[in-house]
């Protein structure tokens, strides 16, 4: 990572925790004030977190299209009005259906925002030197959960779950938009470009099923946890200080792991980097399996360390394979190929 594009990299890094913080790290936390709230099952409130997650997914190839015509400032800044948006409708739901339409507008401001996005636009960039970017922002990143998490809960504490949505769609408009728009940069003729563009052809091959099948296995987890990780380590015993406490450590497990990637790993193939990725939740929840609640920590690390590395390889291994021409719309292909195994509701979202 060069002094030039520490600014860039900054400004993802802030922005990409704000989106996940606001978004994919609600649900653990809200779930039972919105249900007790709207006197509904929190089911509800999964199911809707769960087509919003398909919807982005869906959405993939659009978007990876868009970064790959006119680049990142338009794309990711149209993410944070639409996160917020959501966040505001979120704030004033008091039906169902307006519990729904909520979480498909942020399912939309996540289609836009959330890290494939943000790879994209690194891609778009840096081109095949965006590794070190990736892993940078992931870096900053890895802290979504641990930064995101307790303010969630401090804020339903204090100012109640309403307004806690709005104060996160404040903090888009206020930190996340002036970033988007002000430090990434212009791509130069991108408006011609795109009245000329037309749309690629990407051979679904052996290669591009394979990743996609890997990135939809570990993204099932991975949202899986991001919802439901406390209700499912008191499920296997711990104790509620136990599953928060280990909730914590799993933000600085993937920077922990992100930061060997950045310094050793970097020196060998992504692949190497996935294949020990994806080794580390199945290890943590063998040995949450064998000793019980009272080790939710070891796989909070194991989970947190395992997750952090996959991330990266999420954009690295696609641009190490495939080169940057059309990686943002490459991308989205894979996306929308995990679309199919999100989570889809509480009572399927486990080990």
């Amino acid at each position: 990572m060069s002094g030039r594009q520490l600014p860039v990299i900054l400004a993802l890094g802030t922005t990409q925790t704000l989106a996940w913080a606001s978004s994919v790290y609600l649900p653990a936390i809200l779930a039972d004030p919105i249900a007790r709230d709207l006197g509904i099952s929190s089911n509800w409130i999964f199911a809707a977190y769960s087509a919003a997650l398909a919807l982005a997914a869906v959405l993939g190839p659009q978007v990876g299209r868009q970064i790959d015509r006119v680049g990142g400032r338009p794309v990711l800044s149209a993410s944070n009005m639409t996160l917020a948006a959501g966040l505001v409708l979120l704030g004033f739901a008091n039906s169902i259906p307006m519990l729904m339409a909520a979480w498909l507008v942020l399912g939309v401001g996540m289609g836009y925002g959330l890290y494939d996005a943000a790879f994209g636009v690194l891609g778009r960039i840096y081109g095949e030197a965006a590794r070190g970017p990736i892993t940078g922002i992931t870096l900053i990143a890895g802290f979504a959960s641990t930064v995101g998490w307790p303010l969630t809960a401090l804020g339903v504490q204090t100012i109640g779950w309403r307004d806690t949505c709005l104060a996160w769609a404040a903090a888009h408009l206020l930190i996340g938009l002036p970033l988007n728009m002000f430090m990434l940069p212009a791509i130069k003729h991108a408006k011609a470009a795109a009245e000329t563009a037309t749309k690629p052809h990407i051979p679904i091959d052996r290669s591009m099923i394979l990743l996609a099948f890997i990135f939809a296995a570990a993204w099932t987890v991975t949202g899986a946890m991001a919802a439901q990780l406390p209700r499912i380590l008191e499920a296997a015993g711990a104790t509620t200080l136990q599953a928060v406490s280990a909730g914590a450590l799993i933000g600085p497990a993937q920077v922990v792991a992100r930061i060997v990637e950045a310094s050793v790993l970097k020196r060998y193939h992504p692949l190497l980097s996935t294949k020990l990725a994806c080794l580390m939740h199945p290890l943590g929840a063998a040995i949450v399996a064998v000793f019980g609640g009272a080790a939710a920590s070891v796989f909070a690390i194991f989970h947190g360390a395992g997750n952090g590395v996959i991330t990266i390889s999420r954009g690295t291994l696609p641009l190490a394979i495939f080169g940057p021409h059309n990686y943002a719309y490459r991308l989205g292909i894979t996306v929308r190929r995990r679309a199919c195994r999100k989570p889809r509701h509480r009572c399927c979202s486990g080990f």
